[in-house]
């Protein structure tokens, strides 16, 4: 009877000998590893990212968009772009509604930013003061835009902090002028450095008046409209008065959309996990890679063992013995494979959070469970083939085909 100390000593030592094999064992099993775990560890990192992007609105904030799939003939309006453009009169008449509290119209472009000498090709953002109380965006000085009739411009204007910093250095951007292509505005507050959001990145935005954007941009159109509820629990109900609202300022034609956060959280949530889980798939071929790799091994090992199983036999060893001693061979290679490619993704994941501080690259804890699992058994499964052919091998026969060779 060999003891299991025994064994495990035995497997180590085969492992040790045959240090070409072992390496090249480790590495087929690291990479199918590596690439489960790394594979969805982006995409939940991106499909976290996205949930965030959409989750920080709240539910009680509906966006409403240009066109409908039904009008417009084609995709879906995320893009913006409708049979019929949504004036600062429809964003205005939104407010006789008793359920809706606020109202935010954009209008977004890019635009040269000049300072004196200093320029550069930056986000402009036309929007009101209701837009910082939807997105709950937070000033490091100075104060939002000022309290505005939505088609009355004004020449000021906030900024975010890396624009500051690029314009202005150490110097206060309050009170000063800049340009905006032709157009010139006052900075009046800084935003805090939030990032990115919805999109757009906010700490490299320009924001000011949407009439003074409909000017720079000589547009009529809104990008979208933000529409701030007073209770979350009748989302449905408001829905259907806006809708029927824009239907009769649109002469009974309904071209908008207005999508809620939690409908567009769960339309990504559900198209992502997908994406993960089928990137995920594609990685674990990876590992069935290894573990015919690890057949063809110890196939090869049998037939260069054969008078370590003879004399294994001789000794007493029983057949499901020797079995097992190929098996944990194999099982032992597996584990330490999984581990390495384990520990290389994680490494690589941490590069990319680095590299993209804003999207939460992280591997779930069932990915790395499920890859270090599927590695165990496939050097299990793969190994069974070997070690039966291993066992069934009889200890006179094994030695006399060793001696003749």
């Amino acid at each position: 009877m060999i003891r299991t100390d025994d064994q495990l000593r035995f497997a180590l030592r085969a492992m040790l000998r045959q240090r070409f094999r072992t390496i090249m064992q480790l590495i087929a099993m690291s990479i199918g590893v590596l690439a489960v775990v790394l594979l969805t560890g982006l995409g939940e990192g991106g499909r976290q990212y996205v949930l965030g992007e959409f989750s920080s609105l709240g539910k009680d904030v509906l966006i409403m968009l240009p066109g409908r799939k039904e009008t417009s003939g084609g995709m879906p309006p995320l893009s913006g772009e409708g049979t019929r453009d949504i004036t600062l009169q429809d964003a205005q008449s939104l407010l006789r509604l008793p359920e809706v509290e606020r109202v935010a119209p954009l209008i977004v472009g890019n635009s040269e930013i000049s300072r004196g000498s200093l320029s550069r090709e930056s986000l402009v953002l036309g929007t009101n003061q209701a837009f910082f109380d939807i997105r709950q965006m937070k000033l490091a000085r100075g104060q939002a835009l000022p309290l505005l009739p939505l088609d009355q411009p004004s020449p000021v204007c906030v900024i975010g902090d890396t624009l500051r910093k690029e314009l202005f250095a150490a110097e206060s951007p309050l009170g000063q002028w800049l340009g905006v292509d032709a157009y010139r505005c006052r900075v009046i507050g800084v935003l805090e450095d939030t990032g990115t959001g919805l999109g757009m990145n906010m700490s490299d935005a320009l924001i000011l008046p949407v009439a003074s954007a409909m000017q720079i941009f000589n547009t009529q159109g809104m990008f979208r409209v933000m529409i701030d509820v007073r209770a979350a629990q009748g989302v449905a109900r408001i829905t259907n008065d806006i809708e029927q609202l824009m239907t009769e300022r649109r002469n009974g034609l309904l071209d908008v959309t207005i999508v809620t956060p939690d409908s567009i959280m769960r339309a990504f949530d559900n198209v992502l996990s997908i994406m993960t889980f089928a990137i995920a798939g594609i990685g674990a071929i990876s590992l069935f890679v290894a573990g015919v790799l690890i057949m063809n091994m110890t196939l090869i090992t049998v037939s260069q063992r054969t008078a370590e199983i003879g004399l294994l036999k001789a000794l007493g060893a029983a057949s499901h013995e020797v079995r097992s001693l190929f098996i944990l061979e194999a099982v032992m290679m597996s584990l330490l494979g999984g581990g390495l490619g384990l520990s290389l993704a994680q490494l690589c994941l941490w590069g990319a959070r680095l590299r993209f501080p804003d999207i939460p690259f992280a591997a779930p804890l069932w990915a790395s469970a499920a890859a270090l699992g599927i590695a165990m058994l496939c050097g299990l499964l793969f190994s069974w083939i070997p070690a039966n052919r291993a066992a069934s091998q009889a200890p006179v026969l094994a030695l006399q085909h060793q001696n003749g060779k």
